[in-house]
């Protein structure tokens, strides 16, 4: 895999797009990190770039490819595409609202694309998100 910043640029050029800073912020503040809220991503981006920079931002970041939405319920979070990082899927806790990854396995990988084509269906790109309760949030709800 290349170097994620060099790939950052490479992709902001391809889409005729400058490095900005913040577009380096925005892109920094989801770098190597769990899936992150709208309000996480402008906190780390304070005061390196103000609110309305931040959300255009993420539009564009969305529009060419660099971050993806996973959608909790009604809410959502960011993080970085597969084209930055290991393609991996989630486990969201219900109460805490902790994203853990859990990470690419083949045999569900293989098991997805082979019910798919089942269906006569050629996935292109795929998301899955478990929903129940972490570690820390069983005792509270027993």
């Amino acid at each position: 895999m290349t170097d994620p910043i060099s790939q950052f640029k490479e992709v902001l050029k391809q889409n005729g797009q400058k490095l900005t800073t913040a577009r380096k912020i925005v892109f920094e503040a989801l770098q190597d990190k769990e899936p992150q809220t709208m309000q996480e991503v402008y906190s780390y981006c304070e005061g390196f770039a103000d609110r309305s920079s931040v959300y255009r931002t993420i539009a564009l970041f969305e529009q060419i490819g660099i971050v993806k939405r996973l959608q909790i319920g009604w809410k959502y979070k960011l993080e970085l595409s597969d084209d930055f990082h290991h393609h991996h899927h989630h486990l969201t806790c219900l109460n805490c609202g902790k994203t853990i990854p859990l990470h690419e396995d083949d045999e569900l990988e293989k098991r997805l694309k082979f019910l798919s084509e089942k269906q006569g269906f050629l996935i292109t790109e795929h998301q899955l998100e478990i929903q129940g309760y972490c570690s820390d949030c069983q005792p509270k709800i027993s």
